[in-house]
C-alpha cells in the first residue's frame, strides 16, 4: 500500500501547463476582435491594388501569364482582370470594362456589397451567421460564369475578349 499524500497526483503546475503551437494559436485568434479579419482582408486587397496600380501588368515579365492561356490558347473567365484592376486604379472604369466585363459589372458590386456587410456584421458582433444565399442564385452564378467562358471563345462575341471596347467608340 502506498502512503496518502497531499501532493497532486500529476507534477504539473496550474498555471504553467504546456501547451501545444495549435492550442496558442487557436487561444490568440479567438481573443482578437472580429474586426480584425475584414479589416485584414481589405488591407490586403489594397495592398494588392496598388501592387497593380504602380507594377504595369500590361508590361511583359511584371505577372505570370494566365496558365489556361498558355496551355490552351484559348482565354478563361478571369483573364483580363489584373489589367481591369490596374485600369480601375488609374480611373478608367471604361477601360477596365472592356478588359473584363464580367468582372466590371457582375461581381465588383457584389464583392463591395458582400465586404461591407461582412465589415458590418463584424462590428457589430453577429453571433449567428446568416442565412445562406438560395440555391437559384449559386446555379445563376455558375452558368453565367460559364456562358462568359465559352461566348468570350467565340468569334462573333470578341468585344467579350480582353482589350477590345464594349461598344464602338469606347
Amino acid at each position: 500500500m502506498r502512503p496518502q499524500t497531499d501532493r497532486p497526483a500529476s507534477p504539473r503546475l496550474p498555471n504553467a501547463a504546456p501547451h501545444s503551437l495549435a492550442d496558442r494559436i487557436r487561444r490568440r485568434v479567438q481573443s482578437l476582435h472580429p474586426v480584425v479579419w475584414p479589416v485584414g482582408f481589405g488591407a490586403l486587397g489594397l495592398v494588392g491594388a496598388t501592387l497593380l496600380h504602380f507594377v504595369d501588368p500590361n508590361e511583359p515579365g511584371n505577372y505570370p501569364t494566365c496558365p489556361w492561356l498558355l496551355l490552351t490558347g484559348t482565354q478563361c473567365p478571369g483573364c483580363g482582370t489584373m489589367r481591369a484592376v490596374a485600369l480601375v486604379t488609374h480611373g478608367d472604369v471604361l477601360g477596365a470594362a472592356s478588359m473584363n466585363p464580367l468582372l466590371v459589372f457582375g461581381f465588383a458590386p457584389f464583392l463591395a456589397y458582400s465586404y461591407v456587410r461582412w465589415f458590418g456584421d463584424s462590428l457589430r458582433r453577429r453571433t449567428s451567421p446568416r442565412r445562406a444565399a438560395p440555391l437559384w442564385f449559386h446555379w445563376t452564378l455558375i452558368v453565367s460564369i460559364l456562358a462568359f467562358w465559352v461566348l468570350r471563345n467565340l468569334p462573333w462575341f470578341d468585344f467579350l475578349a480582353p482589350g477590345v471596347p464594349l461598344l464602338p467608340g469606347w
